[in-house]
């Protein structure tokens, strides 16, 4: 529809009358500006609940895990339903690694002798809760093979703070089987932790406290999980790396070089099993010692106590390590002006079991989004850039599909992508995002024409509102005068980790929620439709508006003369992330020289207690003064050149946008380190990874952060020193850009 214009005037905000309204785009000339509102209103006006439930009827109709043969089914009829709409779509195959039970074994041994069910029992109600024969049992996948006997020992949530407090109790998990709750860590986390501390098997139990009857009524009669309900999900080791853990760093197709089982360093070093409250609770009224602190109770009707158990539990699991396929669905839109530069939108179609919340919610409307976009094609519409619609298998188990896909497509990517948009579950509420600072502007500018469906309000004023009503009272502050709600960054839980933390693509994930009980259900039998339909999104409208709110990014990102990134906004957002490693060390001191007074003045010698090996704690030597002159210089380098960029960029002066362009879609690219994290090279984003000891939780400025975190204060002066280079490397690309606009 539009060619390529050498040279012209470009507004970084440019206002025009459309409906007697003053709108703005950034990046747009007045022209194109003006037909792209007429444009996104069209496509707004098409995305349809019903279509939206009935594509979540369909899809959740069998359990989908990866290699089930519903799995196959749903890619093919999501490639037939993309081509119906006029998309050039096709299925891209993988291989990875994934295991499934063999076998599944728990036991209190002893006098009263008590043996986990392990099963999710089928409901009335619910009509595909009784698909037994086609789910998957209640696992986590990448445990070890594992047969053990031992005492127990109680958690908490199995964070490396927990461990902390224990030691300070005079309690040791060397040799014992740890249980922990779901919740507050990612569950990969817990595992690693307590193979750490020497524990030989990890029970993971879902607590009434967290998603049960404490936060709700138990299904059928609530939302909220029921005593039987158990969450399965991966274990494997994702700060590591994510994807087949057999090709790590390259795309798992036919004939790829497999590390040998043995020597993946991803699989848990211990056996782990999930179960229910019901069948924890045996485990947990076995358990002997101290009260666990008021913080670690949960919401069962007896004592929590630390332990060690006087009964033995065994624990025995064995699974298939089978090589199983992945489909993934790819539909492309190609570009009219810059097809060598990809927009790319992202939702997974994988799922434990049936999958309605996770990932079908956002799945149905992802595809209702696609239909959208081929009725707009058949109008006369056509991208600018070219736009790659993706339906990702295998993200439940690792990141399977996404991960393969980009590392087979890596170079490809490095050079054309502009930016990838996410969604995963969705949900009854008010919109959230997360992602990479320079689409934090673009990001508010299209949620503020959007339409909540409840309030009718815009999607940005309520997400507003919502953030006022908690924030205090620095954060009303901000909030009031800030023009950008901000979005925190990203680490890691979804399909867009390998763009943004392996290749450096500009990324956000995007969902609404927060008016809904989402994680009753997570990853058990009864996330379908009949728990969605009655109490989640049940009219589907909140579908509609996830459609809506994608389809838009995807259009004024794929439209645009000039790539609208931002800078100003990265620059305040990396500055906040200085500042907070340089007060961690701050805290750290002075924590250290409290706890060393305390010593010194015999505060903990009364608390010795040999009989439970509790022992004072030493001396520590202080933290040294790290030398952050670097990054401080590097970060207000950055900022005078983001300024400097956003105002020739405001001044209306391109000589050149395609270069510029070019140059822009490297913005996050620079940040790339090919180092990469300190034990973890596939991870090579610098000012962002998820967290070694966190899973999903971010780190921002990782590999310095983490090294102080970790007291590895040799290292520390490298990474600090490796990242304020990342932060030059982005300040001289934007100097570059503004000569670019500027021609000086």
């Amino acid at each position: 529809m539009r060619r390529a214009i050498a040279c012209f005037t470009l507004l970084a905000s440019t206002a025009y009358a459309v409906d007697n309204a003053v709108v703005t785009l950034r990046g747009y000339t007045p022209e194109h500006a003006a037909a792209e509102v007429q444009w996104e209103q069209k496509f707004r006006g098409i995305p349809d609940p019903a279509k939206v439930r009935e594509n979540m009827r369909r899809m959740s109709a069998r359990p989908h895990h990866v290699g089930s043969p519903y799995d196959k089914d749903n890619a093919e009829w999501l490639v037939a339903q993309l081509k119906s709409y006029g998309l050039d779509a096709k299925i891209e195959q993988f291989e990875a690694l994934f295991p499934t039970p063999k076998s599944r074994k728990l036991e209190l041994l002893g006098p009263e002798k008590f043996e986990a069910t392990l099963e999710e029992p089928a409901i009335k109600v619910d009509p595909t809760s009784d698909q037994k024969k086609e789910q998957l049992p209640t696992y986590n996948a990448y445990s070890r093979d594992g047969d053990v006997t031992a005492p127990l020992v109680y958690v908490n949530y199995g964070a490396p703070a927990d461990y902390e407090e224990l030691a300070a109790m005079g309690v040791s998990v060397k040799g014992a089987i740890v249980i922990a709750r779901y919740g507050q860590t990612w569950r990969g986390i817990k595992p690693k932790v307590a193979a750490e501390h020497g524990a030989v098997g990890c029970i993971i139990y879902s607590d009434p406290r967290d998603d049960g009857y404490f936060r709700g009524d138990g299904y059928p009669d609530g939302p909220m999980r029921p005593a039987e309900g158990a969450q399965r999900g991966s274990v494997m080791d994702m700060p590591v790396y994510p994807g087949d853990p057999q090709t790590p760093g390259i795309g798992a197709v036919t004939n790829a070089k497999l590390i040998p089982l043995d020597q993946v360093q991803t699989i848990t070093k211990i056996p782990v099993l999930p179960i229910s409250y019901a069948d924890a609770t045996p485990f947990l009224k076995a358990l002997r010692g101290e009260l666990v602190p008021e913080s670690w109770r949960g919401g069962l009707p007896f004592a929590y106590k630390v332990g060690p158990s006087i009964a033995m539990a065994h624990l025995a699991v064995s699974f298939n390590w089978d090589r199983k396929p992945l489909y993934n669905v790819v539909a492309t839109i190609p570009g009219s002006t810059f097809p060598d530069q990809w927009v790319i939108r992202g939702n997974h179609h994988d799922a434990w079991v049936n999958g309605a919340g996770d990932p079908l919610s956002g799945a149905s409307a992802q595809l209702e989004e696609a239909r959208g976009l081929g009725e707009l094609l058949k109008q006369g519409w056509h991208p600018q850039r070219t736009i790659i619609y993706c339906f990702w298998d295998g993200e439940e188990p690792a990141l399977l599909g996404s991960t393969e896909w980009v590392e087979a497509h890596a170079g490809e990517l490095s050079q054309h992508a502009v930016a990838y948009f996410n969604s995963d579950g969705n949900g009854r509420g008010y919109f959230r995002a997360e992602g990479s600072s320079e689409l934090e502007n673009f990001v508010n500018s299209v949620t503020k024409d959007i339409d909540d469906p409840e309030t009718k309000m815009s999607v940005w004023k309520r997400q507003r509102l919502v953030a006022l009503s908690r924030a205090t009272t620095d954060g009303k502050a901000e909030l009031r005068n800030r023009p950008d709600i901000r979005m925190e960054a990203l680490g890691s839980g979804s399909d867009y980790t390998a763009f943004l933390h392996h290749l450096g693509i500009a990324s956000v994930n995007m969902g609404y929620g927060g008016e809904d009980q989402g994680g009753g259900q997570y990853h058990s039998t009864y996330d379908d439709f009949y728990w969605y339909t009655h109490f989640q999104d049940t009219d589907f409208v909140y579908g509609r508006a996830l459609a809506q709110t994608a389809g838009t990014m995807m259009m004024r990102m794929a439209d645009a003369d000039v790539i609208p990134f931002q800078f100003g906004d990265v620059a305040d957002r990396l500055r906040t992330y200085v500042t907070g490693v340089k007060k961690l060390t701050d805290t750290m001191r002075a924590e250290i020289k409290e706890r060393n007074t305390e010593i010194a003045d015999g505060v903990y010698k009364a608390l010795e207690d040999p009989k439970r090996k509790r022992i004072a704690p030493e001396v520590e030597a202080l933290p040294p003064y790290l030398n952050f002159a670097p990054l401080d210089q590097a970060m207000d380098d950055l900022t005078t050149a983001a300024s400097e960029y956003d105002k020739a960029f405001a001044a209306n002066a391109l000589k050149a946008p395609p270069a510029l362009n070019l140059q822009l879609i490297q913005s996050e690219r620079v940040f790339l380190d090919a180092g990469g994290l300190p034990n973890r090279p596939w991870f090579q984003n610098m000012m962002y990874a998820p967290g070694f000891y966190t899973g999903y939780g971010v780190k921002t400025l990782p590999a310095a952060r983490e090294t102080i975190e970790q007291k590895q204060w040799k290292d520390a002066e490298t990474q600090i020193a490796r990242t304020a280079a990342a932060v030059e490397r982005e300040a001289t690309l934007l100097k570059s850009a503004t000569l670019t606009l500027t021609g000086k």
